[in-house]
């Protein structure tokens, strides 16, 4: 984590390539339990509260439709999931674009460590995916803590210079 000049602003997450595809990793701690944000990353009542409208099959195996805050809208496939600890989607599978996310809890006393990546992303897309990210982890943070989620598209806008920072230093 790091902390940017341009905006004054606390970064989350971290951006690499490997093999001509990209990966955007954000880390936090939550100020709730590990079972409360393992419910917010797979409850669809609540993922509707501060990422993606979501529907279908959420078990292993299941597949569902979800419409993001930031105006992605696809299918989804659950490949992994262990509860409380991690979570593995592939998104728009089968497909030549598709990504996946996977979600990683850890406890820390009465916080929770969370780690989630998207991998296969193309490179060009990385900064415009990193300022998403933050701005989607940033309204779970607001969720847990009993707020309503900011504004995604503005703070999108305010995020994206420094994940062209990022970006450009893999070049």
């Amino acid at each position: 984590m790091t902390n940017d000049a341009r905006a004054n602003t606390r970064i989350v997450g971290s951006l690499r390539s490997a093999d001509g595809k990209g990966a955007v990793r954000m880390e936090d701690r939550y100020d709730t339990d590990i079972d409360d944000l393992w419910s917010a990353l797979t409850d669809p009542y609540r993922l509707a509260r501060w990422i993606a409208e979501v529907q279908g099959d959420l078990r292993l195996g299941g597949e569902f439709q979800a419409r993001f805050t930031s105006g992605w809208d696809g299918p989804g496939r659950v490949e992994v999931c262990e509860p409380p600890r991690r979570l593995l989607l592939a998104m728009n599978p089968g497909q030549q674009d598709e990504t996946v996310i996977e979600a990683l809890l850890a406890a820390e006393g009465d916080r929770t460590r969370l780690v989630i990546e998207e991998r296969h992303l193309p490179l060009d897309e990385l900064a415009a995916h990193g300022a998403g990210w933050q701005a989607h982890v940033e309204d779970l943070a607001a969720h847990v803590a009993g707020s309503e989620p900011g504004d995604w598209r503005s703070r999108w806008t305010e995020l994206t210079p420094s994940y062209q920072d990022l970006a450009a230093d893999l070049t």
